[in-house]
């Protein structure tokens, strides 16, 4: 991922973020406003609802008291408190009851009796033990209407004034959809009454303002935990989201404190969920907005800031691969310019200090090359010139001595200057090593060729050397000039060897390593310390006392030509190593030892 993907990505990223963090905020924030305004609508149908059911309790009493006073009943109280037949006012309640706009009316003796009953005139000698509640306020109770009918209403009990009074009035009005048609109930709430105390939930007993309800499916559970527990509950419904409710259910408790009815409160969850996808809605174009933004953004910044970059890693890769002339254009005077003018200045300097340090290295070369030279050439030039001295003193001394003198100078001349033609041949081998002629060959075959060279010479040493080799079961093919790698191989096999004058062992392993072929040539002699090491592929240094140091720079230059590359491991007292590795072709093989 390029510098200008990370800024686009990070451009875009914040803005989703942004956005999205923002936008929850808002939506929790609308649920929680939602959800207050929720609470306060239910709480003000239940306040409705309390008005309302105080204001027809009064209504109630306020009737039951003036038919208290009515003189058809005092005089019905009177007859009963002195022995007169109940049986003859047998239908007095029905008649009172649709005089004062009753619902219910029981005209009850103090025992509990009814004497008549406006709603179920069958009714008549049963105990109604609503007359515990005479001299109370408003109440709730549960009217039996038949073996399967039952209502709930508002009831008020009342005594006839009176010391020889033996009856009480227990008289009340519905709690029905007429009820409930008379509360406001803002939009989106509705108002249910759930009227029924027994145990297994009727869908029938419920209803709204305009009557039974239909769809009553979802208000079971709410409505079954407020009758069990006694309790408000509250809960949502699941049926789709622009249709679920926030219910609460409050149970409607008897004076004995059971609970006989649940008024229900739902308020629809609508408007906070079209107000969430408003604002879901408004996030994604927002969201949408601010990514083209940001991918405008990311340009511009691409253009001043990302592409001057490339340029300058661009420049910094050619540098890398040799090319020291690269320039970076200044196109602005910001830190990314700075840092181009920084650039081009460095490159300069580099140019620079590398012209001066190949002069450098070239004088150091050509010093050095002129010292070894000196020294390889001073050695046989000493031995000569005795010789000369020697046959100028025998030919002044007498003609018998000369003779004698010549002949072993002239052996001793022949000598040393086929020792100089030796060494002037190494120096002239070293400057012109040939250019390899690359052939794809199986690696093992030279390196068996090296074996089968140096092996037996190995055991006939006075102190002899173990050879022991390791090559795979199939073929290391690679391209290589044979002769070169060859030639190679020997001087690591003889370096071995003059490293181990007393003997030990030759290792010679090849495996394949990955896309390489790896050649280890080690041994068990003296080793080298960590300079020695780090000095040994140098040309003309040697840690022998005759050679030339050419030896181990010529097997490096060989390497190098082939594109492979070779390190030396070596401790001293344990051994030295060389690995070399070469480019391979072809797959993995298996091994043979």
């Amino acid at each position: 991922m390029n510098l200008r993907q990370k800024i686009l990505l990070m451009f875009s990223l914040t803005v989703i973020l942004a956005v999205g963090a923002v936008a929850w905020t808002v939506s929790v924030r609308v649920r929680s406003l939602f959800e207050s305004l929720d609470r306060d609508r239910t709480a003000a149908l239940v306040n409705q609802f309390v008005h309302e059911y105080l204001r027809r309790g009064d209504e109630v009493a306020h009737r039951v008291d003036r038919m208290a006073r009515d003189e058809r009943v005092v005089r019905m109280a009177y007859d009963l408190a002195h022995g007169g037949d109940p049986a003859t006012y047998l239908t007095e309640a029905g008649t009172l009851a649709q005089e004062y706009e009753l619902d219910y009316l029981e005209l009850v003796q103090p025992d509990g009796g009814i004497v008549s009953s406006a709603q179920w005139p069958a009714h008549f000698g049963y105990k109604e033990p609503a007359i515990a509640n005479v001299g109370l306020p408003t109440f709730l109770k549960e009217e039996i209407l038949g073996q399967d009918r039952s209502e709930t209403g508002l009831f008020v009990a009342q005594a006839i004034p009176g010391t020889e009074s033996a009856l009480d009035i227990v008289a009340g009005e519905r709690l029905d959809s007429a009820f409930l048609a008379n509360l406001s109930a803002p939009a989106g709430s509705t108002l249910y009454l759930y009227r029924n105390s027994s145990s297994p939930f009727d869908a029938s007993s419920l209803i709204d303002a305009a009557g039974a309800v239909s769809d009553d499916v979802r208000y079971k559970d709410v409505i079954d935990q407020a009758r069990s527990s006694g309790m408000q509950m509250s809960a949502r419904t699941t049926a789709g989201d622009s249709e679920s409710l926030n219910l609460t259910a409050i149970p409607l408790k008897s004076a004995s404190g059971s609970v006989i009815a649940v008024l229900l409160v739902a308020n629809s969850r609508r408007e906070l969920v079209e107000a969430q996808q408003h604002i879901r809605r408004i996030a994604y174009g927002v969201a949408g907005v601010g990514i083209l933004f940001a991918i405008i953004v990311s340009l511009w910044i691409a253009a001043r800031v990302s592409r001057p970059v490339e340029q300058l890693a661009q420049a910094t890769r050619n540098v890398a691969r040799g090319d020291w002339e690269v320039r970076v254009p200044v196109t602005s005077r910001d830190e990314v310019g700075l840092l181009a003018e920084a650039f081009n200045r460095m490159t300069v300097e580099l140019v620079s200090q590398r012209a001066r340090l190949v002069q450098s290295e070239r004088v150091a070369a050509w010093r050095e090359l002129a010292r070894r030279l000196a020294h390889e050439l001073k050695n046989p030039l000493f031995p000569l010139q005795l010789t000369v001295e020697n046959m100028i003193r025998a030919k002044k001394l007498s003609p018998e001595m000369f003779e004698e003198v010549f002949a072993e100078g002239v052996t001793a001349l022949t000598d040393e200057i086929a020792n100089l033609k030796a060494i002037i041949g190494r120096f002239s081998d070293f400057s012109k090593m040939p250019k390899p002629q690359m052939n794809q060959i199986d690696l093992r075959d030279v390196l068996v060729r090296v074996i089968r060279l140096y092996g037996p010479g190995l055991e006939q040493r006075e102190d002899p050397i173990t050879l022991v080799s390791k090559l795979p079961a199939n073929p290391l093919l690679v391209s290589v000039d044979s002769e070169l790698m060859h030639r190679a191989f020997s001087n690591l096999v003889l370096n071995a060897m003059d490293a181990m004058p007393d003997g030990g062992t030759l290792t010679i392993t090849a495996v394949r390593k990955g896309g390489n072929v790896r050649t280890t040539i080690a041994d068990t002699g003296h080793g080298m310390t960590t300079e020695e090491c780090e000095r040994l592929f140098t040309p003309y240094y040697t840690t022998k006392q005759e050679g030339t140091g050419l030896g181990l720079a010529i097997v490096q230059s060989v390497i190098a030509d082939h594109h492979g590359a070779i390190v030396v491991d070596s401790t001293p007292g344990s051994g030295t190593a060389f690995v070399i590795d070469l480019p391979a072709i072809g797959a993995e093989n298996g091994v043979r030892g």
